[in-house]
């Protein structure tokens, strides 16, 4: 089989628009807010960035070795701890198109600092970068604990577990108020069964929700 030209291959990348595992970029002029993505993908599945790639899809391609210097300053400079990539210029349409290949990281969380210098980490979900919650962030601190570990169910763990079978999905707002605990008590309990596969976070109307796998 014929090898795909440079083109060919940014056209068929290009073809799968943008989705969990894909981010397109006009450009960059801050490294800063391309940290958030980088953040995102190595806090999810990995990810791909386009770069010199327009929303639409029509190839704009990048100016000058800058992009470079600014995924490599948002990598190490502005992620904690920093984010393995890869990077690959591609010459289509005589243009070229950076393609920045982000992994997924084996010390989750990864932060992103905000213009502040504030540590932020993020997911991906669809094609959106979205901050993580305080109970993904339990999730990645639990994770470094025993998996073989028996989960112990108390009065509170009951009522969790009766209180997703009644409702299709809880915010933690309502789990809070609904069994009367702190947000503190709530986040952990309900980082505990997601460790264990019991519940799932899915991302609804912008918000987060909790339920029974």
């Amino acid at each position: 089989m014929k090898p795909l030209t440079d083109t060919e291959y940014i056209h068929l990348l290009i073809a799968e628009g943008e989705h969990q595992r894909q981010d397109f970029k006009f450009e960059i002029s801050d490294a800063r807010k391309i940290a958030k993505t980088l953040s995102a993908f190595a806090n999810t599945d990995g990810g791909r960035l386009l770069i010199g790639v327009k929303d639409n899809g029509k190839i704009a391609g990048v100016r000058s070795d800058e992009e470079q210097y600014m995924i490599e300053a948002a990598a190490q400079m502005y992620c904690q701890p920093e984010v393995n990539y890869t990077m690959q210029t591609f010459q289509a349409e005589g243009r070229s198109v950076l393609v920045v290949q982000i992994e997924e990281s084996l010390q989750k969380p990864v932060y992103a600092k905000d213009e502040t210098g504030k540590p932020l980490a993020y997911l991906r979900i669809k094609d959106e970068n979205i901050l993580a919650t305080p109970v993904h962030l339990r999730v990645w601190q639990q994770s470094g604990s025993p998996r073989g570990e028996l989960i112990t169910y108390t009065e509170r763990e009951q009522l969790l577990l009766d209180l997703l079978e009644e409702n299709d999905s809880l915010s933690l707002n309502r789990y809070c108020r609904l069994a009367r605990l702190s947000r503190r008590a709530a986040e952990h309990l309900l980082a505990k069964f997601i460790r264990f596969d019991i519940v799932e976070p899915v991302f609804e109307g912008h918000k987060f929700h909790f339920r029974l796998k």
